[in-house]
């Protein structure tokens, strides 16, 4: 069905739309085509600015990044943009919407955008989001932006993804409130407040300006907490801490949009200079490979239990024979004895879940 590796890497690299959006379907669909293709393509990744474009429903995000996307498209950079949905948890579908929203780019040979479902994935990114941008980034795309599903609480994971986070508001949404529970103060590089042009817009810039100073003093993320008088200041500090920018923006006119593009290119300078930008991407590998070997561990483990005993484990569990971490616990401890010859037998659990130790399992 597919080309193989060995052409479609080399057809993608030159720019090859159809090859581009083929690697895709592949890594999205997983496998060993696609983890030989990324292996391919890894060696020309590093290059691209992913920008993550996070916030509740109904702040404009689809709206900001289609904004945002001219004006780079004016300065001549290309554009990647990769759009998560929601599955929906009946029928496991998505209705990809962002094409839509999307569809006065349609045409441009700077812009590719990519729907993705979440397919049940948690944290507002679909399972192979970070596999989509290091196809993007190989493509050589100058920006990729990430747009978020916008769940709300569960938008965290975009900051391990991306190197300049924007969180977008809009006002008489209540987001001040849903802000601080979604923990958006340490996620957020920069903030927009979308929709400015709406009664209240005042209103939520004071709002986050007054969180930011609320927000207690750290080094981790963005550095210590500013005073209120340091709000007219955001950006880089003296030492060396970034304080988010509040831009108002009204999208659907192109209003403020330019001013985010510029706090884009300035935080991006800033991580560079400060040495941030190494240290986001150590981060970043560092939390694929974590991903990486949970799942495939996962997958291991499960390949080699005897037929119908996770359904036992489950059942004894359900019964309160035993508790689940002990009982998971037993699982690994003897998934890993095998690797050295043969299955343990269990020292965690009580005599009566003995029946949980797989059987005549194959080395």
């Amino acid at each position: 069905m597919y080309q193989s590796t060995d052409s479609l890497a080399p057809q993608l690299l030159a720019g090859n739309r159809r090859a581009l959006a083929r690697t895709i379907s592949l890594v999205e669909d997983g496998g060993p085509e696609a983890r030989a293709l990324l292996a391919a393509l890894y060696p020309h990744t590093g290059r691209g600015q992913v920008v993550g474009i996070t916030g509740a429903p109904g702040t404009g995000k689809s709206t900001l990044v289609n904004a945002l996307t001219k004006t780079y498209r004016d300065q001549g950079r290309t554009v990647g943009i990769i759009a998560v949905d929601p599955t929906s948890p009946f029928s496991g579908g998505a209705l990809l919407g962002d094409r839509v929203r999307m569809r006065d780019l349609a045409g441009d040979p700077g812009v590719f955008i990519r729907s993705m479902a979440t397919r049940g994935s948690l944290g507002g990114l679909a399972r192979a989001t970070a596999d989509v941008i290091a196809v993007l980034d190989a493509a050589g795309f100058d920006r990729i932006l990430v747009e978020t599903v916008g769940v709300g609480q569960a938008e965290v994971d975009i900051a391990g993804a991306a190197h300049t986070t924007i969180v977008v508001e809009a006002p008489g949404l209540g987001d001040e409130v849903q802000a601080i529970k979604a923990g958006v103060l340490e996620i957020a590089d920069l903030f927009a407040v979308n929709k400015a042009d709406r009664e209240g817009a005042d209103h939520t810039v004071m709002a986050l300006q007054m969180m930011q100073g609320l927000a207690p003093a750290r080094a981790g993320h963005h550095g210590a907490a500013r005073s209120a008088a340091q709000h007219a200041e955001a950006g880089g500090q003296p030492d060396g801490a970034w304080l988010p920018p509040i831009i108002k923006t009204v999208a659907v006119r192109g209003e403020g949009v330019a001013s985010l593009r510029d706090w884009i290119e300035i935080h991006a300078a800033h991580l560079v200079t400060t040495g941030q930008r190494e240290e986001r991407d150590f981060s970043r590998a560092a939390a694929t490979l974590s991903h990486i070997l949970r799942d495939e561990l996962m997958a291991a483990l499960l390949a080699r239990l005897p037929a119908g005993h996770l359904e036992e484990v489950a059942a004894a569990v359900a019964r309160h024979l035993a508790d689940p971490y002990t009982a998971a616990e037993q699982m690994l401890a003897a998934f890993l004895e095998q690797a050295t010859g043969g299955w343990s037998e269990p020292s965690r659990l009580s005599d009566r879940s003995d029946s949980l130790k797989p059987q005549n399992v194959d080395v």
